[in-house]
C-alpha cells in the first residue's frame, strides 16, 4: 500500500491510497469470510458456497464494497495518526474508487475535512474594551436580604392594601367580548404580586387592591398566546380580592448568622458576602473581557471552515441543551413534542451561532501556537496540589487516582490563562465610565474548552 496527500478545495485534503493486486485479492477474501453466510446458492447449505460459487451466482463485484471498507478500516486511521502533525482531521471522508483495473489493485481516494488553517490579521495592539463590576453596599444588602427570606415566615396582612411582592387570595373572571372563555375564571387562587404568572398588566393592576374589594381590569392578551383564539384580544377580569399575605424576614442578629449562616457576627456575615460578591464580580469582568477580546480579534481574522466543524458545534450546543433539560426532568425528545419542533429544525436555530464559535475557537489555538504557550510540569503540580488541598489530601494521592481528563483541563486551564494575561497586556483595554447591569456572563470560548 502506498498513498499520497494533497491540499483540497474548502479545507480538505485528499488521500489518494493505492492497494496492490494482492491486498485488493486479500480484501476480497476477507470480505468473503465476514459476510458470506448472508447468501445462499441452490446446492449448498447457506454460508458453505465456495467464493468462485458466489461470484458467479451473484455477480464478480458481490464483495468489492465490503472489501474496500476492510481496506479503509485497516489502513484510513493509520494514515490519519501517521499524518497528524501535517493536518487534523475533523470530520468523516468522502470517499470514492478512482481506479479498480482488473489484475492492478484498486486505488482509493479519501477527501477528508480538516481543521483550517487560520489568517489573523493581528491579535496584539488593538484597542478593546473591558468589563467591570463592582460591589456595592446594596448588593450586599440584597445578598443578606437572600438568607432571610430562606427562613421567612408568611403571615396573613389586614391592614394595608396589596403591594409588589405581596401573595394575594383572589377571584377572578375573565370574558372577551363579553363571552367567559375557558380557563378564564377560578376562586380562591394565590397569586404573588410581580412574579410575572398571568399576562402582562393582569398582576400591576391588583397592586392597590383593598381586602374584600372588587376591581374590572382590562389586559390586553399577547400576539404569540398559547391558546390562538385569545391572541391580540382585549379581556376583562372581574377581580375580587380575598386575603393578602407577605413574608416577614427573621430580625437580623449575630445568633440568627451563628446559626444559620455559621459565623460569629452580622458584620462577619456581610464581610463573607462581600468577599464573595467581589470574587463574582472579578470572574464575571474577566470573562466578559476575554469575549470581548476574541470577538475584536475574531473580526480581522479568515478561515475557510469545514461544514464538519459547524455541525459537530452544533452537536455540542444541542447536547448542552439537552442536559439543561435534563437537569429540569425533560427529555430532549419530550421537549421538541412540546414545541412541535422537529429535530433538523431545532439543529438549525444554532446554525447561526455555530460558525463563530468555531471562528473563536480557532483564533484561540492559533495564537496558543504562534506564542508557544505550555504548561509547565511545576505549574501543574502547583494546580494539583491547590485542588488536593482543598479535598484535605495529600497531592500524591489526589494525583494518583485523576482522571486523565482532569489533568488535560488543568494543562488547558494554565495554557489559556497565559494566553489571556499576554493579551490584556497586549493590548489596549478600555472600559466604560458605568458599565450597565447584565446577566451573568456567559464563559468565554476559552473557559468552554478548558471545560
Amino acid at each position: 500500500m502506498n498513498y499520497t496527500q494533497a491540499a483540497g478545495e474548502k479545507s480538505t485534503v485528499k488521500i489518494t491510497i493505492d492497494f496492490t493486486e494482492e491486498e485488493w485479492r486479500n480484501a476480497i477474501a476477507t470480505a468473503y469470510k465476514k459476510t458470506r453466510g448472508k447468501y445462499t446458492v441452490p446446492g449448498f447449505r447457506k454460508g458453505k458456497a465456495p467464493q468462485p460459487v458466489l461470484e458467479n451466482y451473484y455477480g464478480k463485484g458481490l464483495f468489492f464494497e465490503d472489501a474496500l471498507n476492510v481496506l479503509y478500516g485497516e489502513h484510513y486511521f493509520g494514515i490519519i495518526e501517521k499524518e497528524k502533525d501535517n493536518f487534523t482531521a475533523v470530520g468523516e471522508p468522502e470517499l470514492s474508487v478512482e481506479d479498480m483495473t482488473e489484475g492492478k489493485g484498486v486505488t482509493l481516494v479519501a477527501v477528508v475535512p480538516v481543521k483550517p488553517d487560520v489568517e489573523i490579521e493581528k491579535y496584539t495592539g488593538l484597542k478593546i474594551k473591558k468589563f467591570e463590576y463592582n460591589v456595592t453596599d446594596e448588593d450586599v444588602e440584597n445578598e443578606v436580604k437572600k438568607l432571610l427570606e430562606r427562613h421567612a415566615e408568611e403571615v396573613e396582612v389586614t391592614d394595608r392594601v396589596s403591594k409588589n411582592g405581596d401573595k394575594v387570595n383572589i377571584d377572578f373572571s375573565g370574558s372577551v367580548d363579553g363571552e367567559k372563555f375557558a380557563g378564564g375564571t377560578a376562586e380562591s387562587y394565590d397569586l404573588v404580586l410581580g412574579s410575572g404568572s398571568f399576562i402582562p398588566g393582569f398582576e400591576e393592576q391588583v397592586e392597590g387592591m383593598e381586602i374584600g374589594s372588587n376591581k374590572d381590569i382590562t389586559v390586553k392578551f399577547p400576539e404569540n398566546y398559547q391558546a390562538e383564539n385569545l391572541r391580540g384580544k382585549d379581556a376583562v377580569f372581574a377581580i375580587k380580592l380575598n386575603k393578602i399575605y407577605e413574608n416577614k424576614l427573621p430580625e437580623l442578629t449575630d445568633e440568627y448568622v451563628k446559626k444559620n449562616a455559621g459565623v460569629e457576627t452580622v458584620a462577619e456575615y456581610k464581610e463573607k458576602c462581600r468577599e464573595r460578591l467581589l470574587k463574582t464580580a472579578q470572574n464575571r469582568s474577566r470573562d466578559e473581557t476575554e469575549n470581548s477580546i476574541v470577538s475584536e480579534i475574531v473580526k480581522n481574522a479568515k478561515a475557510e471552515i469545514p461544514n464538519a466543524m459547524i455541525e459537530s458545534e452544533i452537536d455540542r450546543m444541542v447536547q448542552d441543551f439537552s442536559y439543561r433539560l435534563m437537569y429540569q426532568g425533560l427529555k430532549m425528545e419530550d421537549y421538541l413534542r412540546y414545541m412541535g419542533q422537529t429535530m433538523e429544525a431545532f439543529r438549525e436555530q444554532y446554525r447561526e451561532q455555530a460558525a463563530p464559535r468555531v471562528m473563536s475557537q480557532l483564533v484561540i489555538e492559533k495564537i496558543v501556537k504562534t506564542e508557544n504557550f505550555t504548561a509547565e510540569d511545576a505549574e501543574v503540580d502547583e494546580k494539583i496540589a491547590e485542588q488536593a488541598k482543598s479535598v484535605e489530601k495529600s497531592a500524591e494521592d489526589y494525583k494518583k487516582n485523576m482522571d486523565p481528563r482532569q489533568l488535560d483541563y488543568i494543562k488547558n486551564d494554565i495554557v489559556i490563562t497565559k494566553l489571556f494575561d499576554f493579551l490584556m497586556k497586549n493590548n489596549e483595554l478600555y472600559s466604560e465610565e458605568k458599565p450597565e447591569k447584565k446577566p451573568a456572563a456567559k464563559k468565554s470560548a476559552a473557559k468552554k474548552k478548558a471545560e
